[in-house]
């Protein structure tokens, strides 16, 4: 089955369009080395929950915005494989650097799924 990364990000609505530069920048690099899929979605009905919500998961602040992403591998081996080239291509130094990232990577909250379903 394959295997998922997992993000859930928020971004400055100024910060929008660079957020989408980086992201397709990336994402071509992920794709390149063997990622199967990589997807950013921008948050469009996503309310604040009375326990738990995306905006609350990432202490979503007036003028920010919620993105959910993910990227497909064909499995865990081969995201530790891919990660791995890709944290060390020199295309991503740049966004790599906490002061180009175009979102706040603190309260970023991500992690690794196995698929247990797919239709």
């Amino acid at each position: 089955m394959p295997y998922v990364d997992g993000f859930v990000v928020p971004v400055a609505k100024d910060n929008i369009e660079r957020y989408k530069e980086m992201s397709t920048a990336c994402g071509k690099i992920w794709r390149e080395l063997g990622a199967l899929e990589f997807r950013e979605c921008m948050g469009d009905d996503v309310k604040p929950g009375k326990l738990t919500s995306f905006p609350q998961s990432v202490n979503l602040e007036d003028g920010e915005v919620v993105f959910f992403s993910w990227i497909v591998y064909e499995s865990r081996a081969k995201r530790d494989e891919i990660n791995d080239k890709v944290m060390k291509d020199p295309r991503m130094a740049e966004w790599m650097k906490p002061e180009n990232m175009p979102f706040d990577g603190k309260r970023m909250v991500y992690g690794g799924f196995a698929m247990v379903v797919d239709v």
